[in-house]
């Protein structure tokens, strides 16, 4: 059973940075395409980001030019690197993957705790 640990989370102002990062243990296998999602008070959740392990990456039309996703297959890890954030990006984010052979844009197979991103403006 493959498991999800994000980390990076907290409290950040307007137009500043943050990081997220992802790791997966717990197999001996890989996993497949890895993304981020996240849910804001009220709303549905939605893709942020994801990227397949050939690096293949597609982003969500309201992040695209300000958020960064990448992976190390070795390692199993990706990250989220978050710039110029808004008040409106505030959600808890969840990390999620796809088995091995997946290679689409939206994995759901795994997933993470989630962790609480708050921009203040």
């Amino acid at each position: 059973q493959v498991q999800l640990v994000e980390s990076g989370g907290g409290l950040v102002q307007a137009g500043g940075s943050l990081r997220l990062s992802c790791a997966a243990s717990g197999t001996a296998y890989s996993v497949g395409t890895m993304a981020w999602y996240r849910q804001a008070p009220g709303k549905e959740r939605e893709l942020v980001a994801a990227i397949t392990r050939g690096g293949r990456t597609h982003y969500a039309d309201f992040v695209k030019g300000r958020f960064t996703i990448g992976r190390d297959n070795g390692r199993n890890t990706m990250y989220l690197q978050m710039n110029s954030v808004e008040p409106e990006d505030t959600a808890v984010y969840s990390c999620a993957a796809g088995r091995l052979y997946y290679g689409g844009y939206y994995p759901d197979d795994y997933w993470g705790q989630g962790t609480q991103v708050t921009v203040s403006s």
